[in-house]
């Protein structure tokens, strides 16, 4: 070997070991979920670790504390009160600052009120955010059995915009070329909302819009059976997991944390965390199917998707990297607003 290459070989051997000296790998926590000998574990670097943190603290906020006492509701005060008008007069206005806070901080009170005028109907902001308001309601109300006594505020999803950051819409695949390659039917095409894998990009009209597809990969049966439809394709079962990823993204866990590496199918051997995220997988189709599609006569066309449809939720939406939003902090007790509608 002539002494050039030498002398370039020995260049690139000693910034290999320079770039490597100023490089080191973060510390790894792990966590055993499940029994031992099975996988069951869940890794966190620390590096990511105070990312999602400081993503998921709650920012100080005076609290609003319930006044059940006599005295006026919020809807024989103010004109036009047709959500939370059963709240007092000062807990309503605490609640409205919060709101503000967390969902318009810069635009003020004015992002969905007109100002000098705040009983108008003239934004359409303000229609939508008193289905909001509704939707936050029944969430704690009637899915506990997926948001526990946490609970969720508006703040949840919003954590400062005035849109949330983790939203979706209905598509039809990426551009593709003419001819025979002109449908792909959203396959081979990698998408950042599944995990950047080159499955269905879109496995959320499928799975979690009005009328959503059952979740089902694997037939109960080794054989086909005469008069029994028990096989899935292999393109439902692609389907499926472009879904699973996007969940474990939106977690930020691994598949572990709902099922058993041993038996990914048997419930009696997956952790307890698998029926709670089979209730979101209910609850997320319900809200978009009784709240956020039908919002889409109310919003202007650029709040639109290209399809034309309303802004609709995913597990993302709420948990935002991590597998309880907020490491389950509850927010219910300072602003109690939330927990549902009460009693006159």
């Amino acid at each position: 070997m002539n002494t050039p290459m030498l002398g370039k070989l020995a260049a690139c051997g000693f910034a290999l070991i320079m770039l490597q000296s100023c490089w080191e790998a973060p510390n790894t926590q792990s966590t055993q979920t499940g029994f031992r000998g099975t996988g069951m574990i869940d890794t966190k670097n620390d590096k990511t670790l105070a990312n999602l943190q400081s993503l998921n603290r709650i920012p100080e906020a005076a609290p609003v504390p319930a006044d059940t006492g006599p005295g006026p509701k919020a809807k024989d005060v103010f004109e036009n009160v047709q959500v939370l008008g059963d709240l007092s007069v000062a807990e309503f206005t605490g609640t409205m600052v919060a709101i503000t806070s967390w969902v318009s901080p810069e635009e003020g009170c004015t992002y969905c009120h007109v100002a000098g005028n705040f009983a108008s109907e003239e934004l359409y902001t303000k229609a939508v955010s008193r289905r909001m308001m509704e939707m936050t309601r029944d969430i704690n109300s009637n899915w506990t059995d997926h948001v526990g006594e946490t609970g969720v505020t508006c703040l949840t999803c919003h954590r400062g915009n005035n849109v949330p950051e983790y939203i979706w819409f209905e598509q039809d695949g990426p551009r593709t070329a003419a001819g025979m390659s002109a449908k792909s039917y959203q396959q081979n095409h990698a998408a950042m909302n599944v995990g950047s894998t080159s499955m269905l990009s879109d496995p959320f009209s499928k799975y979690l819009s009005d009328e959503p597809a059952a979740i089902r990969v694997i037939a109960q049966n080794a054989l086909p059976y005469k008069g029994v439809d028990a096989i899935s394709s292999t393109q439902d079962t692609e389907n499926t997991y472009s879904l699973m990823v996007h969940m474990s993204e939106s977690l930020g866990v691994n598949c572990t944390a709902c099922h058993n590496t041993r038996a990914f199918t048997s419930w009696e051997q997956s952790p307890p965390a698998r029926m709670t995220a089979w209730h979101g997988l209910q609850m997320v189709p319900e809200l978009n199917k009784t709240y956020l599609e039908p919002l889409g006569p109310t919003y202007p066309a650029n709040r639109l998707g290209p399809l034309g449809d309303a802004p609709k939720v995913s597990c993302a939406t709420c948990h935002q990297g991590v597998s309880k939003p907020f490491y389950g902090q509850s927010m219910l007790e300072d602003f109690p607003a939330w927990k549902g509608v009460r009693d006159e």
